[in-house]
């Protein structure tokens, strides 16, 4: 009798887990579909669109699956979703890594390709990263995950491509990394407005897990990130500004800071720094040469 009783209260409260996963699952679809424009996915957005981002029948037609099918997903109804339903989702709705791994975990899955590269990251944008150096640029989303880099940025603050996927994040590296930190020109400055803006930025992602884990990481990472944090400071995304690095091969560089926004301005965009002065121009022309010999093939993931 006892353990009739045990079995059922495993039995409902697995019935509770699963419920309260197909809840949050329904919820982050939604959230990540209302975030897209039509255009970012080669839709025309037309004159009477009332719904923000997406329509459900726009994500279901981009997936290949059926509207009715991706409707009672987003109502949490309890059916079954298969790895490759979840991969083509997670393309059509243009998840990062981090994203992409989360919706796996709602749905109890395992990803077939967890080295998926973000779907953000066109050939097209790739092939603006390319064209744009010497000049260093970077694809971040609003979290600071760096997306893509040409090979000038990769080179500009560490070795970007000895850093492992999971740290390729400014706060990250920033708080944690000798090199990356060294080559901030105004250190303290720079980190401490960059753990407000993240403060700012995650007020509209309190529940989301890679929002989370990244926090929880510096918190036990940094005592220095520990003390800026409780500061509570808020600061909100500014435009463009000057920065000052210190790169160990040509030295100082002094370059434009450029953010131009991919999709909603919450989402991700293509950071590009334009030096200044005549002097930084050559130091970074030496620099690509530096990252061609060093690093050919430009990296992202």
């Amino acid at each position: 009798m006892t353990s009739t009783i045990a079995q059922a209260g495993h039995t409902a409260q697995a019935g509770q887990e699963s419920d309260i996963r197909r809840h949050e699952l329904a919820g982050f679809l939604r959230s990540r579909r209302e975030r897209i424009m039509p255009e970012q996915v080669g839709l025309d957005r037309g004159s009477r669109r009332r719904t923000p981002g997406l329509r459900r029948e726009e994500v279901a037609q981009l997936s290949a699956v059926g509207v009715t099918w991706y409707t009672w997903l987003e109502q949490a109804r309890a059916i079954q979703v298969s790895a490759q339903v979840l991969d083509a989702l997670a393309r059509a709705l243009l998840l990062d890594p981090s994203e992409r791994a989360h919706l796996f975990a709602l749905a109890g899955a395992l990803d077939p390709a967890p080295g998926t590269p973000c779907p953000t990251i066109t050939p097209s944008i790739r092939q603006m990263l390319e064209r744009l150096e010497p000049f260093p640029a970077c694809v971040q989303n609003s979290r600071y995950d760096i997306l893509a880099y040409n090979r000038t940025y990769g080179v500009m603050m560490c070795d970007m491509d000895a850093v492992p996927p999971q740290d390729r994040n400014c706060l990250w590296l920033a708080f944690t990394n000798k090199d990356f930190r060294a080559a901030l020109g105004n250190r303290e400055e720079t980190t401490r407005i960059m753990a407000a803006k993240f403060r700012a930025a995650m007020a509209e992602h309190l529940s989301e897990p890679p929002w989370k884990t990244l926090l929880g990481r510096l918190r036990a990472a940094s005592p220095e990130f520990r003390e800026v944090w409780e500061r509570h400071e808020v600061v909100a995304p500014v435009g463009d500004r000057t920065k000052r690095f210190v790169n160990a091969q040509v030295g100082q560089l002094n370059l434009e800071h450029t953010n131009l926004w991919l999709g909603p301005s919450a989402g991700p965009r293509l950071v590009s720094y334009v030096p200044v002065d005549d002097e930084t121009r050559l130091r970074l022309e030496k620099l690509q040469a530096f990252a061609q010999a060093s690093a050919p093939v430009p990296a992202d993931f």
